[in-house]
């Protein structure tokens, strides 16, 4: 059974994804910057109303993935919460200035995660590395669960053929999560291309707030024409996409 995880980026967007049929919600906060660490109030409402799995995001910043010795202590401290809290896993990367994976880190925190009974994933900080392989062979060396992952291209469609030669070589030993830019539209290519059983989508939406400018103040971010919008799951886009992986798995035509 093909596993569908949906990006959200509040307790809100948890909600609707679970509605449209999501098998797995990655908790976020600030989408805007790729996915920040969420407060620990939406992880405590989601764990109160949301009953598939929750993965919540574990990065203080955006723009990279090697991070000072203060954003690591916060990062650690970080995550012992929202396990407390009750998340069904953590997602994170480590990055030295080379590229490589940062061992010591990523085994300190799975090794942290794995104390809790949870998952550990390595996010997309993966296709930043220099050589897709070797960090793969040093993930699975440090006993992370699941690899994010686009196969190094801009979208998950662009990579499936790496995809499926990293599925080939991690076997049995990491979980491979395909993402970016996966839409109803193109998750069968992506599916048959690829051979992988996980998938990740933000199923994007938009929703109305006109507060964001006034007396020539502006706080939106989405820009023009946009800027009284913000991203939200869309429940319909989830559903979609469900839709058409069950038709995939039932060998229907398309």
């Amino acid at each position: 059974m093909i596993t569908l995880e949906v990006c959200c980026g509040s307790y809100s967007d948890a909600v609707a994804a679970q509605r449209g049929g999501a098998s797995r919600i990655e908790l976020n906060s600030a989408l805007s910057l790729g996915g920040l660490t969420p407060d620990i109030g939406s992880v405590l409402l989601c764990r109160e109303a949301v009953t598939i799995p929750v993965i919540a995001m574990l990065r203080p910043r955006g723009g990279g993935f090697c991070y000072t010795n203060e954003e690591y202590r916060v990062m650690e401290r970080g995550a012992g919460h929202l396990l407390e809290a009750g998340t069904d896993g953590l997602a994170f990367g480590f990055l030295k200035e080379d590229g490589s994976v940062d061992m010591q880190r990523t085994k300190a925190i799975v090794s942290l995660i794995h104390s809790f009974g949870r998952e550990a994933v390595f996010h997309r900080a993966f296709d930043c590395t220099p050589d897709l392989f070797e960090a793969a062979a040093a993930l699975a060396e440090t006993g992370v669960d699941r690899i994010l992952t686009s196969g190094g291209e801009q979208t998950a469609l662009l990579g499936a053929e790496r995809l499926g030669m990293l599925k080939e070589a991690l076997g049995e030993r990491v979980e491979l999560l395909a993402g970016s830019g996966v839409r109803a539209e193109n998750v069968t290519g992506l599916l048959e291309a690829s051979g992988v059983q996980q998938v990740h989508s933000s199923c994007r939406g938009y929703a109305k707030d006109g507060t964001a400018r006034g007396n020539g103040v502006a706080f939106d971010y989405a820009g023009l024409p946009a800027w009284d919008c913000y991203e939200t799951v869309s429940e319909k886009e989830v559903q979609r996409l469900r839709d058409r992986i069950l038709q995939y798995e039932k060998g229907e035509s398309l």
